[in-house]
């Protein structure tokens, strides 16, 4: 099919939780947005709390590019990928990200599908104080997590395919059904 489909949510909104259901059903490969972090995170002292040194990230996003880079270069002509964000509306980092994916989808001449997840506050501070997500280097600050419920926004990237999806009460499997109807429709469309 040649799909990007693009999971953007807050932490602990349950981006890989979804993608890991979703994959399957087209079937598409998981870039999940640790997989650019984690290689530079793990050189740090970091407890999920503390904030991070502002410039570790120009770091994940060169480590990012070269994914990119790789999937435009090597992949197949069909094959899909689901990608997961932590995207916040008015961050130029998080747009940067959203770019990246984007003109990677572009000269592939990939469907990009983007999907804002949402959540409420309470649930996703429930979610993102699971002591398993440290163990992949997640944020498990709650306060943090409210307080970032409170001020900021899902990135919205603006894009003619993008489903905005509230996954407070939904399951993964829920809500990979849902994102899957909607990428058929586009397709559909296209």
């Amino acid at each position: 099919m040649n799909i990007f489909i693009l999971l953007i949510g807050f932490p602990g909104v349950g981006k890989l939780a979804i993608a890991k259901e979703l994959s399957p059903l087209f079937p598409a490969k998981i870039i999940d947005n640790h997989w650019f972090n984690n290689p530079i995170l793990r050189l740090l002292d970091d407890d999920g709390k503390s904030p991070l040194p502002e410039g570790i990230w120009e770091y994940t996003g060169r480590v990012r590019q070269a994914v990119l880079d790789a999937i435009v270069a090597y992949s197949a002509p069909t094959a899909n990928f689901i990608f997961t964000h932590a995207g916040i509306e008015g961050d130029p980092r998080s747009m940067r990200t959203f770019q990246q994916i984007a003109a990677a989808a572009q000269q592939r001449q990939a469907l990009l599908v983007p999907i804002r997840l949402l959540c409420d506050e309470d649930e996703l501070a429930r979610r993102i104080s699971t002591p398993e997500r440290r163990v992949h280097l997640k944020s498990i600050d709650v306060e943090t997590s409210r307080e970032r419920s409170r001020r900021a926004c899902v990135l919205d990237p603006q894009h003619q395919n993008t489903l905005i999806l509230d996954v407070t009460f939904a399951s993964p499997q829920e809500s990979a059904a849902a994102i899957r109807n909607h990428v058929l429709n586009v397709v559909g469309n296209f």
